[in-house]
């Protein structure tokens, strides 16, 4: 195993500092993000509140040339979604927004998912099993435990409500790198995969489908869509494997363990 996985107690500490900071960028979206709004002022509104009020960097400006602060995937984006000055959201929309946020060297990544005014109840079904689905997985960490494990509770509670998986985009370890080992899988076999230790630190992020698990990049080289045009939604935690289970990093307050 690669020694960088386990984390030290001071390197777990800027963690939780980064995590709780993270938690504070989505209280302050939840009062902004509405009708009529673009998804490109949701990208400034949260840089500028990185950077000023939390003295911290947007650690996905600049990563792979990537040139915004965020993800913004509307509806039947599955993840990776670019911001936009042109698209207002709309009262039937769904949203997921992804935020990476570096302090005192070390990266955060949570993402959430925001339901407008008129959503439809088919719509607010598929984030609200994505989100219980994204809970089954962090509920499955514990020392010696298998990433397998963890995939199969997300894969089982999604597949049982009647919906797919993504398989071409996992969960992550994260620390000094926003992208480390371990791969996290959100489906697969219990019993199976890497055998987790106290001290790693890594997201769990489901991206759930409508229809088919099937996805597309579009001609941007970015935005990953669903291949039927129906809806996906997606939620992210960072989570540490402690001495008896797990703690959710980037927990936010409004928040209630399923």
């Amino acid at each position: 195993m690669d020694n960088r996985m386990i984390k030290t107690e001071a390197e777990i500490n800027f963690m939780r500092e980064s995590g709780k900071l993270l938690a504070q960028v989505f209280k302050m979206l939840d009062s902004y993000v509405c009708e009529g709004i673009t998804t490109m002022d949701i990208d400034t509104k949260v840089d500028n509140y990185i950077v000023d009020a939390l003295k911290a960097r947007p650690a996905s400006k600049g990563q792979y040339g990537y040139q915004f602060s965020l993800n913004s995937s509307v509806n039947d984006v599955v993840c990776h979604g670019l911001p936009s000055k042109t698209y207002q959201l709309k009262s039937k929309d769904i949203v997921n927004i992804d935020i990476t946020l570096e302090k005192n060297g070390f990266i955060s990544d949570s993402s959430k998912m925001y339901v407008l005014s008129t959503a439809s109840s088919e719509a607010k079904r598929l984030v609200k099993t994505t989100y219980e689905a994204m809970w089954q997985g962090i509920k499955a960490v514990k020392p010696k435990a298998r990433l397998g494990d963890i995939g199969h509770a997300i894969q089982k509670h999604a597949e049982s409500a009647g919906y797919s998986v993504v398989r071409e985009y996992c969960g992550h370890g994260i620390g000094k790198e926003m992208h480390e080992d371990p791969q996290v899988l959100h489906y697969g076999k219990p019993n199976s995969g890497l055998t987790l230790e106290e001290g790693m630190i890594f997201t769990i992020e489901p991206m759930i489908n409508q229809g088919s698990y099937k996805i597309k990049t579009k001609k941007d080289g970015w935005t990953v869509i669903t291949k039927d045009k129906k809806l996906s939604a997606q939620w992210e935690h960072t989570i540490l494997v402690t001495k008896t289970g797990y703690e959710v990093l980037t927990l936010r307050e409004d928040e209630i363990v399923l």
